[in-house]
């Protein structure tokens, strides 16, 4: 008979405010590898926050006459885009840089981040003490090695790549010698590469963990918002639907489940998508709102877009949007971006790629104004050279912007509506100050409605699921119209049934006429077709950059 390790009988989630998921029973038995996925804010996120310990608070409690018994105790670790984005905001919630006679706090490195693995009892400023032994010697450990961040583990995690810090937490995971490991979406943000690498250490630690001689290798249970890139080491499959389970049964079920479902929603897919489309064209076309973009492409108001009375004469729809000569940009001794020479246009969607640690979002950030290094640089935005007078709200007031750091700013932020992060987006601020009026309310409500947020607007953008959140930074974005639309792995943590829809909006815009896309994505599948210019970085090669024209 197969030893149980997780029992969880007429049991329910809950936190400090609410009860999540109000019935709960599953099992998890020796030998079995299970898969938690399901639609987000479905619940998936919530059961693997509490089996994890409930880093968010979420926590497992028996109902009346019900069972709790979790073989792993506290002996779980949790790998997800949640914690991550955790970490940054930590981070940054740590930064003492303004108390610093340098002005830098490098926070955090990888090998001290690893290093409390080792040793709990290690606090921040190990950085300034004896690190121990086997924190100097990390470079060596398979784990570091698979995970493929040797020569980051000196580097502060506030300067890691979104697809770093994932790896970063995976070795430490790794190292950290817990009974269970929960890797909730591990693929999100990381490069081919890497990608198949995660993939064959996740196949082989299955196999290892269930053999007779697996007693030391962890055991894995595995998150995914889509049924894409599935392991073949899975054996069991637990959906989560509307905060309840959905199915819970062997991964060939599941698949005969899903084949069903496919063959009977084509329909109303395509439907979904018609009503999508009107629903945008109708918005667009009688929002009411005069736009950035749109009073550029008008020829109206020409002096609200120069930044200095000396430009009053410049026309204001210049076809060249950005352009970068020689830029050169990175830190003590990693040099991230070298010689680049590059131009954006008008109308030019364009697709950036290249591996984790590359410089695509150092590259954005040259943009948005979110890397300093701007200024030392020769980078026009908008036909004017940054650091020659105009303000980042003279920038930003004509991009929309979908990143990591932007999601982390609204995740400190908290106790924002889902109203007032959609009508910041015509603001231009991170938060809403000031009552908004009620045309921008309407609005608000209708792209709320278009992204399938119907009457919530007024939940709290920080009770949503990773995905969830995601999704309204989009919508956010989108709202003015923007004359750039910066995408920064617009899709991670979306489920089929958001991607979706976000890809098509985003498909939408491009068409428009209106925005000039600039997309970075690692997944070939969320490439738009709008999509005709590519940026391609490679970072160990002299140039260290391509451009392909398609």
């Amino acid at each position: 008979m197969c030893k149980s390790l997780i029992t969880l009988q007429n049991c329910r989630i809950e936190n400090s405010r609410s009860v999540l998921v109000p019935e709960l029973s599953w099992k998890m038995n020796e030998g079995e590898v299970w898969l938690v996925i399901g639609p987000n804010g479905g619940g998936k996120a919530d059961f693997l926050n509490a089996l994890a310990g409930g880093a968010g608070g979420e926590r497992i409690t028996p109902n009346a006459d019900g069972l709790f018994s979790d073989f792993f105790s506290d002996s779980t670790e949790l790998v997800s885009l949640e914690r991550a984005a955790r970490l940054i905001q930590e981070e940054r919630e740590n930064d003492e840089s303004d108390y610093l006679e340098g002005g830098v706090d490098h926070g955090r490195t990888g090998r001290i981040f690893i290093a409390q693995a080792l040793d709990p009892q290690l606090k921040k400023d190990l950085a300034h003490k004896e690190l121990p032994a086997a924190a100097k010697q990390l470079e060596g450990d398979p784990a570091i090695k698979l995970c493929g961040i040797e020569k980051i583990l000196d580097r502060g995690l506030k300067y890691m790549s979104t697809g770093e810090i994932r790896r970063t937490l995976l070795a430490r995971a790794l190292i950290s010698g817990k009974k269970l490991l929960i890797l909730s979406d591990p693929f999100a943000g990381l490069d081919v590469q890497s990608r198949t690498i995660l993939l064959d250490f996740f196949d082989s630690i299955a196999r290892r963990s269930n053999s007779e001689n697996g007693s030391a290798q962890p055991h894995i249970i595995l998150g995914m918002e889509r049924w894409h890139e599935i392991p073949d080491a899975i054996t069991h499959v637990i959906e989560f639907t509307d905060k309840k389970v959905s199915f819970s049964g062997p991964r060939a079920d599941y698949e005969k489940l899903i084949s069903k479902r496919a063959a009977g929603s084509k329909a109303s897919e395509e439907k979904e998508k018609q009503d999508f489309q009107e629903g945008f064209a109708e918005l667009t076309q009688t929002g009411g709102f005069d736009t950035p973009a749109s009073q550029a492409l008008n020829h109206q108001d020409e002096s609200r877009w120069l930044s200095r009375p000396e430009a009053v004469s410049k026309a204001p729809l210049e076809d060249t949007l950005v352009e970068m000569h020689n830029v050169n940009v990175g830190w003590d001794d990693h040099q991230v971006l070298r010689n680049l020479n590059w131009s954006l246009h008008r109308g030019q969607h364009w697709l950036v790629r290249g591996p984790n640690g590359s410089g695509k979002t150092t590259f954005l950030e040259l943009i948005t104004g979110d890397n300093m290094q701007v200024f030392s640089n020769d980078i026009k935005i908008f036909g004017n050279r940054r650091g020659s007078g105009e303000t980042i709200w003279d920038i930003k007031k004509r991009l929309g912007i979908v990143s990591y750091r932007l999601h982390v700013e609204y995740r400190m932020l908290g106790g924002t509506s889902l109203l007032a992060v959609i009508i910041s987006g015509l603001r231009d601020s991170i938060g809403l100050y000031g009552a908004p009026t009620d045309l921008e309310i309407a609005t608000a409500k209708k792209w709320l409605a278009l992204g399938g947020f119907a009457g919530r607007e007024s939940e709290n953008f920080g009770n949503l699921s990773y995905g969830e959140q995601r999704a309204i930074l989009i919508l956010r974005s989108a709202v003015k119209t923007p004359e750039i639309l910066i995408l920064d792995e617009p899709c991670h943590g979306l489920d089929e049934q958001y991607r979706s829809k976000i890809l098509q909006l985003m498909n939408l815009i491009g068409e428009g006429g209106t925005t000039t896309i600039l997309h970075v994505t690692h997944d070939p599948s969320e490439v738009l077709e709008c999509e005709k210019h590519i940026l391609e970085l490679h970072p160990d090669e002299k140039p260290m950059y391509r451009i392909i024209e398609k």
